[in-house]
């Protein structure tokens, strides 16, 4: 059985994994606007990602006894700049729920819920993935210039 506080701390986790997928989803169609239409099909699979995650958690708490609620979705941007700065965005994005997954292991700790930790030790090791893919998508970007830009958009658009 989940305890009410590491399942509200889980609900509030899925509410900012949809909102993370607004945010690649908004990203995706800004990133189309502008022509580049490998990113935006890259951003477009985050956003799915995002959305399997709080899915994950949700089927999760619900096999340990709990319920999964649908909070309130902030609105997200809709301008990011150049491409460089829409993915250093995404990287800062992905710092900071790698932070958010740390204190939810840190709440299922403190419950002494070891099903969750462990459960919750998958998401800090996607984690670190997403913080290096992030990473190096800026350090590409950086690298190739304007004049690899569309180069980088066409890798990007390879994503399976």
């Amino acid at each position: 059985m989940i305890t009410e506080k590491l399942q509200n701390a889980i609900n509030g986790q899925i509410a900012a994994e949809m909102w993370s997928s607004y945010l690649y989803l908004s990203m995706s169609f800004y990133m189309e606007k502008e022509g580049y239409s490998g990113m935006a099909s890259w951003l477009k699979k985050q956003a799915a990602e995002e959305q399997e995650h709080a899915c994950t958690m949700a089927s999760y708490m619900m096999k340990r006894g709990g319920r999964a609620v649908l909070g309130k979705i902030d609105v997200v941007p809709t301008e990011f700049g150049t491409p460089q700065e829409v993915f250093q965005q995404v990287y800062e994005h992905e710092c900071r729920v790698s932070k958010m997954i740390d204190e939810l292991v840190d709440v299922a700790s403190a419950e002494r819920d070891k099903a969750s930790q462990d459960f919750l030790w998958g998401f800090v090791r996607e984690q670190v993935e997403e913080e290096a893919t992030a990473s190096g998508i800026v350090e590409m970007l950086k690298k190739a210039g304007a004049a690899g830009i569309y180069l980088v958009d066409s890798k990007l658009g390879e994503r399976q």
